[in-house]
């Protein structure tokens, strides 16, 4: 009989926001496991869930104790006997952890963030915490490093699980056209692609571009929801830089932006527990600087796969930007190797094959890791 696993997670987002998660639980019915998910039905990918021959129940929890839910989940637990209940966002770990009380069934929970988990924290019980829960999938080491140092937190239970990447999805990604931007002849396009969180570290790649060359054509592109600021542009008006600079906005383009950029940065300064946009970047083929923080670790080989600098530095990330913009035979060679390194080291396959031992582990009585 195979592994039976319900999934209770929201794939109401853009499509390439929720693709490797969703495509991880693809791969895994494929692998021979029988998947249902728990999501809003209308979603382009509860659509793809479909087509793939996977089960979908149209609910998504409305708050973080929702009666409905909790009924939902265990009727689903108690009618189908999955052997494990996979809990992907606050809602559903918390409605789902009750839902699955006094049944068979290993309750598994996903954190994709490192910092905000503390074992004083009273709230952190009816979550990941919580004696329940059997499993907690991390998105990489550097989330998992955070639960292992909670004091009585069981070490075994949390595990590794990178949401990795098929570089199918980025064959036949087209540069945009930047004419829309007023970029002259010969610019070269550094480019950020982040939200308007204060852990993209937005203020200090502003800060590093007093300490580029104004020499060099250097032109950034920001893109992403909110962060056109009068704080962060009072900032750049202080760089020979302050007209080089382009707020694109929300764009749903974003993947055919990064292709045609000839510098990917992303100066993160906390928080990160894999970076899509850095794997987007790299899988695209992109020259990258990224920041030395613990969720960014393994992304890159420093100086041959993209530029990795420490954060909260300006001066060293002007360094590296100067560093690509100024050498073109090195942007050519580094694109490449980025994107060679990741299809090896963050694949899909290897998600999928990293998530079934851990689903095997569990259904089988052992501790996931």
């Amino acid at each position: 009989m195979p592994i039976k696993v319900l999934v209770v997670s929201s794939y109401d987002d853009n499509y390439n926001a929720v693709r490797p998660e969703g495509e991880l639980f693809i791969g895994l019915q494929g692998a021979g496991l029988e998947v249902h998910v728990i999501t809003q039905g209308h979603t382009p990918f509860a659509r793809r869930f479909r087509e793939a021959g996977i089960r979908v129940i149209d609910f998504h929890p409305r708050r973080k104790f929702d009666p409905q839910a909790i009924r939902l989940i265990r009727q689903e637990l108690i009618e189908h006997g999955h052997h494990i209940l996979h809990l992907f966002n606050n809602k559903a770990i918390t409605n789902g952890i009750l839902a699955a009380w006094g049944l068979p069934v290993k309750v598994v929970t996903y954190r994709g963030y490192t910092g905000n988990i503390h074992w004083w924290d009273p709230s952190a019980y009816l979550a990941h915490l919580n004696p329940r829960v059997d499993a907690v999938t991390c998105v990489s080491e550097a989330v998992r490093e955070v639960f292992l140092g909670q004091p009585f937190f069981p070490a075994r239970k949390a595990v590794t699980v990178s949401k990795g990447h098929n570089p199918d999805w980025y064959a036949d990604i087209s540069a945009a056209d930047l004419s829309s931007f007023n970029l002259p002849p010969g610019a070269i396009v550094l480019g950020s692609v982040a939200n308007a969180r204060r852990m993209k570290g937005m203020p200090y790649l502003a800060e590093a571009l007093r300490y580029v060359s104004p020499e060099l054509p250097i032109y950034l592109l920001l893109i992403g929801r909110g962060l056109d600021t009068p704080e962060l542009r009072a900032q750049l008006s202080q760089t020979p830089f302050a007209d080089r600079v382009r707020f694109t906005g929300f764009r749903t383009d974003v993947l055919n932006l990064i292709k045609a950029l000839d510098i990917s940065i992303l100066p993160s300064v906390k928080g990160e527990g894999l970076s899509k946009v850095l794997l987007e970047s790299l899988f695209l083929g992109r020259p990258t600087i990224m920041t030395d923080i613990g969720g960014n670790r393994g992304l890159a080989v420093d100086g041959q796969t993209g530029l990795v600098v420490p954060a909260r530095d300006p001066r060293r990330l002007a360094a590296a930007i100067e560093q690509l913009a100024g050498n073109p035979q090195l942007r050519l060679q580094m694109g490449p190797a980025g994107a060679r390194y990741v299809a090896e080291h963050f694949s899909l396959s290897r998600s999928v094959a990293e998530m079934k031992q851990v689903y095997e582990r569990l259904a089988s009585g052992l501790p996931p890791a």
